[in-house]
């Protein structure tokens, strides 16, 4: 990288300044998506002042009526708007209320109602409250004007002024601001023809591959832009999977590595490989991999990646790379099944027992670690939800709790028991190896006991969580006739059964897992009408064996899902570390280093870490797969900006040392013809990428317009902004034009590691 592309790259603000600089193009956005209307604020008739009156006590509002005046910091007021198309059911919670003080800090007021007014029928007065949403800046000082705009299904409005405290001062004029008073339409000459929506351009059809895929390829584009979207998700559901299949499936080997290097001493061993495929992640990084590459179900395998985020276990405790398969599987498997299944399922599954310590808890000895997290983390969450994700109150207007630690309890007894399937004499355990812990087949109760003194399985009473609709579920009595160990085993599969319900039957779950899937697919602080829209199919379908496929399609065929512009400047999510790398080189054609084209079957894929390797990469982005550091993932899904009242889970990642590594990442795949180059036996054909039509474009316009526009293309789904490629297009005319492969490298570089291509928009 020469001298002058690293001072252009210095200018372009890193992920972390992110906020700052999307929340400054609020500011007079234009609509570009005829299909989905931008809302209009509306002003006073002949200024950039928000027409903005007090919240009305008995509810009807009137615009003719509303006088210029400033408001106090915690009071109620009502914001008018126009040019929007509400679906049934949509109100205040589809809409957010952003402002900016002159410091520069960031405020999201509460949207509390939404009426039409009494005497404009297309105008609609949105009620807000004048204080931080999350209580994070609490209220904006009363010291002069806000700017202040609203957001609508990822589309943002014009930025007025609103006075708090008194009108003047704040935050001055606004940057081409212009009145829209009532009857304000969007021009159609304003709308820039480039941007509308079109079959051949359409940004949408980019946008869906990056929510619903490990990233877009050239030709994955073109069969979606040929059979439409939904046809194509449709495909989707019914794909098979895994592409490389099957999943790997080592023999489960003797845990004596230590003395033993060929494993267990078979014939089958190889000394190179037998530690490194039995006792680390290698085998699962892999295979991983290769299904993100090049693997045809993809949404599938992008759910399932999402779910092992939600549940999780990690192989940073077990190393046994088998056992992480056998619980991945689950997931991949029921990705789009029932969500009560996989609740089951990972219940008894060995990994999960092992990591979580459900394997060793008995009723002299409980531990709580897997009834604790299994309603914190997997189901429920910690406190009461409305169906839209929203808290539910008290009546300090403080959240309440879902459960205590009486329920913890009581629920860590009913897990109490069962543990690893290693006794020989049992069918149930076909998959058991001699010397090995078995993590393929589920756990069984009180293995191996022929005593029933010596059961393991408490038989008292249990009280689980109380809701609606509970009834049935929210006791256990205490078992009256477990004389056997036949008796005692109906007892506790009867019990385990009612304890799953009671947790997957609580009204929580619906809302909690369906903002987080919505989180991991399509944006990071989803509006209440979105979750509750996705929220009300999770329920709809609790008893459809297909449920999951469901919501996998409400939250990407959603409307603040979908649509050809996002203006929001909120809308998206930082790419995690591996979806970032995977859009990449699928976007340029990852392959084997050492070939030309994948003919001959080489992937390009991660290793276990042994030698420098991409592996190595993650690690210093801080996420590799199937190596979260603890059960909460590798970031939490409340996780608030530093300085905002935003959700942005992954900026979790976001930090000095991740940011130069994403850029060092980049920098070695891209600007390098062999970045990570083949070291056997870990990295048996390393990873590189293709340019050669990128090179074509750079060689054939020495310009540099027709380069960066394809780029804008393929990998922003045509939103750069102006600034953006005026900073990046210099560097790249200030290569010689007959170094084609090295501006196509520089061009690529430039936009990958741009804060506006590293959130997904």
């Amino acid at each position: 990288m020469n001298s002058r592309t690293s001072r252009i790259l210095m200018r372009i603000p890193s992920a972390t300044l992110l906020l700052a600089l999307v929340v400054a193009t609020a500011f007079a956005q234009e609509d570009t998506d005829p299909n989905s209307p931008t809302p209009i604020l509306l002003s006073e008739s002949s200024s950039t002042r928000a027409l903005a009156s007090p919240e009305s006590g008995n509810g009807k509002y009137y615009v003719k009526r509303i006088s210029s005046q400033a408001f106090e910091p915690n009071t109620r007021i009502a914001l008018y708007l126009t040019n929007v198309k509400l679906m049934k059911g949509e109100g205040a919670s589809a809409f957010r209320v952003y402002a900016i003080d002159k410091r520069g800090k960031y405020y999201r007021f509460p949207t509390i109602d939404l009426q039409q007014v009494a005497d404009t029928k297309s105008v609609w007065a949105l009620t807000t409250l004048l204080t931080d949403e999350l209580r994070f800046w609490d209220a904006p000082a009363a010291d002069g004007d806000l700017a202040i705009f609203i957001t609508w299904r990822g589309l943002a409005s014009n930025t007025l002024k609103l006075g708090l405290g008194q009108m003047g001062g704040g935050v001055g004029e606004i940057p081409n601001g212009v009145p829209t008073p009532i009857g304000t339409t969007i021009a159609k000459e304003s709308v820039p023809t480039e941007n509308l929506v079109g079959y051949r351009w359409s940004s949408d059809r980019r946008r869906l591959l990056q929510q619903a895929t490990f990233g877009p390829t050239p030709a994955l584009d073109d069969r979606v832009r040929r059979i439409g979207l939904r046809v194509w998700l449709n495909e989707q559901l019914e794909s098979p999977y895994p592409t490389f299949n099957p999943y790997p499936k080592d023999p489960m080997k003797p845990q004596n590595i230590g003395t033993d290097p060929l494993c267990d001493g078979g014939a089958d061993d190889v000394p190179a490989q037998c530690g490194r495929n039995t006792y680390t992640m290698y085998r699962p990084q892999t295979w991983f991999m290769q299904e993100a590459y090049y693997g045809e179900a993809q949404l599938r395998h992008r759910t399932a990646w999402a779910l092992s985020q939600i549940i999780v276990t990690s192989g940073v405790d077990v190393q046994q790379g088998r056992h992480m398969m056998e619980f991945f599987q689950i997931l991949g498997d029921n990705a789009f099944g029932n969500y009560k299944d996989i609740l089951k399922k990972v219940t008894l599954n060995p990994a999960m027992g092992n990591y979580l310590d459900m394997a060793i808890s008995t009723r002299t000895n409980p531990n709580e670690n897997y009834a604790r997290e299994i309603m914190q983390l997997f189901a429920v969450g910690l406190f009461k939800m409305n169906t839209d994700g929203t808290l539910q109150l008290d009546a300090q207007n403080n959240p309440i709790p879902t459960y205590d630690q009486a329920v913890v309890n009581d629920l860590t007894k009913v897990l109490t028991g069962w543990s690893f399937c290693n006794v020989a004499t049992n069918p149930a355990c076909s998959n058991l190896a001699a010397g090995a812990v078995n993590y393929v087949d589920p756990m069984i109760l009180n293995a191996g006991l022929t005593n029933v003194n010596n059961n393991r399985h408490d038989l008292t009473a249990k009280s689980l969580l109380v809701y609606p609709g509970s009834t049935s579920t929210q006791t256990i009595p205490a078992c009256t006739n477990c004389t056997t160990l036949a008796n005692i085993q109906v007892y506790a599969d009867n019990s385990l059964n009612t304890a799953i319900d009671n947790i997957y039957n609580h009204p929580n779950v619906g809302p909690f897992i369906s903002k987080i899937l919505i989180q991991h697919l399509v944006t990071s602080d989803p509006t209440p009408a979105y979750v509750g829209r996705v929220a009300t199919v999770f329920n709809a379908n609790r008893t459809n064996p297909k449920q999951l496929r469901e919501v996998v399609k409400a939250i990407l065929l959603d409307p603040e899902a979908r649509g050809d512009v996002k203006t929001d400047p909120l809308f998206g999510k930082l790419r995690e570390p591996l979806q970032l790398t995977t859009s990449v080189l699928r976007e340029f054609g990852v392959r084997g280093a050492a070939v030309g084209t994948l003919s001959d079957g080489s992937f390009g894929v991660i290793g276990v870490g042994r030698t420098n390797g991409q592996i190595a990469e993650f690690i210093g982005m801080s996420q590799v797969p199937f190596l979260s550091p603890t059960v909460f993932n590798f970031y939490p899904p409340d996780y608030v900006v530093p300085g905002t009242s935003f959700l942005g889970p992954e900026f979790a990642l976001m930090n000095t040392g991740t940011a130069i590594q994403r850029s060092n990442f980049m920098n070695r795949m891209i600007m390098n013809a062999t970045p990570i180059n083949a070291a056997m036996p870990d990295y048996p054909t390393g990873t590189a990428i293709t340019i050669d039509d990128m090179v074509a474009l750079a060689t054939a316009d020495p310009t540099g317009n027709a380069l960066l526009d394809e780029l804008n293309r393929r990998m922003m789904h045509g939103q750069m902004s102006a600034a953006m490629k005026s900073t990046i297009l210099p560097a790249i005319t200030s290569i010689a034009s007959n170094n084609p492969t090295l501006r196509a490298r520089t061009a690529i570089y430039l936009v990958a590691t741009s804060s506006q291509y590293q959130v997904q928009r």
